[in-house]
């Protein structure tokens, strides 16, 4: 599995975005049902006042929002992997307002001296026939390419940068000074899962970050926030505008992550829950899940299966990212699934907290 990191990381990184052309047939005409359906549903920031939230601060000093008890419509009928549609009811759970940012995890490193997988030194052992001086360190990094031949290598985009890590999400020049509160990239899932223990709190199941997400909109809203990418003019997600990948026009005002809480929040009070960055599941990753999964509370299968590439192990990852548009990567839309290699880390995935009720 590290061979498979290091040696082969550029081949696990973004799958989940590659739409087939059956996906897309399917998502138009899921859009113009969204259209029409979502035109009687109440805006987003009117269906919950600030004041009947209800918080509670983690042991990290973040805020959390009490998510109800309820049942939803899980999946979509835009994505093969989110299908069949069926039925979820869930616990009640706390979860955080926005994702975790780089001062909150500095705050847990400087506590622990936690090391994260992409700063960890490589043993030339556990990498036989590579050469010893490629054994370094590092992570992967979207570079904006000046040409591209077509979209089916995202080889043309994404490179393997030494010293790229959660202090320099974009390679060894790069910093997170002044970046305090922009959501914390370049982990890997056992990165995450420690911080989330060191709180006291836990990853979300991926039925619980969809019910959150959704927050009781329409089953058919094209995107978690409503039908429309914009409202009054102003983008509702940290998403990719212009020609993706070779120029972002960066309508929204960021080319790659932002603060956490710039653009508005749910129903419930949750902010990015599309775009900005991805955020990992708890559950293992198989495109068949669906239709086994159970109605009460589901976890994710026990073992986890891509076919795409067998013998990986994946987690769910949810959202979307700051790369995602219409053009490549759609699974930013309501009720899509991403997936990510375990030991994969890049600068556009993050994650979010939840913890239970006792």
């Amino acid at each position: 599995m590290k061979a498979l990191f290091y040696a082969g990381l550029p081949f696990l990184i973004l799958f989940g975005c590659n739409i087939s052309p059956s996906e897309k047939a399917a998502n138009a005409n899921e859009l113009d049902s969204a259209v029409t359906c979502a035109s009687v549903i109440p805006n987003r920031f009117s269906r919950i006042s600030e004041d009947s939230l209800t918080y509670i601060s983690g042991d990290d000093n973040a805020k959390m929002i009490l998510i109800p008890a309820g049942e939803f419509k899980m999946g979509s009928t835009s994505f093969d992997d989110a299908q069949p549609l069926h039925n979820v009811e869930l616990s009640s759970f706390w979860m955080d307002e926005h994702e975790v940012t780089n001062a909150q995890f500095r705050a847990f490193v400087e506590a622990t001296g936690y090391v994260t997988l992409a700063e960890r030194p490589l043993d030339p052992a556990d990498f036989p026939g590579v050469d010893p001086r490629m054994l370094v360190p590092g992570s992967a990094v979207f570079c904006a390419p000046k040409n591209i031949q077509g979209l089916n290598n995202h080889l043309q985009w994404w490179e393997y940068i030494p010293d790229a890590n959660w202090r320099h999400p974009e390679g060894p020049k790069s910093s997170i000074t002044g970046k305090e509160s922009h959501p914390v990239t370049q982990l890997a899932y056992q990165d995450a899962e420690a911080y989330a223990k060191w709180v006291g709190k836990r990853l979300p199941t991926e039925a619980e970050w969809e019910y959150a997400a959704k927050a009781g909109k329409h089953q058919y809203e094209t995107y978690y926030w409503g039908s429309d990418k914009k409202e009054n003019g102003k983008w509702l997600a940290n998403i990719y505008q212009g020609d993706f990948p070779t120029h972002n026009t960066k309508e929204d005002g960021y080319e790659i992550t932002a603060p956490v809480k710039s653009f508005p929040a749910n129903a419930f009070g949750l902010y990015d829950m599309e775009g900005n960055v991805w955020e990992w599941c708890a559950d293992l990753y198989r495109p068949d899940y669906y239709a086994n999964s159970p109605k009460l509370n589901p976890r994710g299968p026990a073992e986890a299966y891509d076919p795409q590439e067998p013998g990986t192990v994946k987690r769910v990852q949810r959202g979307g990212s700051f790369l995602c548009n219409d053009q490549y990567c759609e699974r930013y839309k309501a009720g899509s699934r991403g997936k990510g290699e375990v030991n994969s880390p890049t600068n556009n995935v993050g994650f979010r907290c939840v913890k239970d009720i006792k």
